[in-house]
């Protein structure tokens, strides 16, 4: 998870974007004939779009851009201590 990319997804795709390209991601993973590599990346960039949305719904429930990446990363940074 990158906050400059989810910050840069957040900042030019609508939310149903983000859930279009989440879909479709989610769709392509499940193909048989892709490799470890390759799922990695699918992976990583489902996790920046999640991210993307959940900043989205924060900074709709009243926080800056700012403040809501800040609050994001600081959930994720929380939950790898655990």
């Amino acid at each position: 998870m990158k906050l400059p990319v989810i910050k840069t997804i957040q900042k030019t795709c609508t939310p149903e974007q983000i859930e279009t390209a989440l879909a479709v991601l989610e769709n392509i993973s499940e193909a048989p004939s892709l490799k470890e590599p390759e799922i990695d990346v699918i992976g990583e960039l489902i996790s920046n779009l999640c991210g993307a949305l959940e900043v989205h719904e924060m900074i709709a429930g009243g926080m800056t851009e700012k403040d809501a990446g800040n609050a994001f990363m600081k959930k994720v940074l929380g939950s790898i201590d655990r």
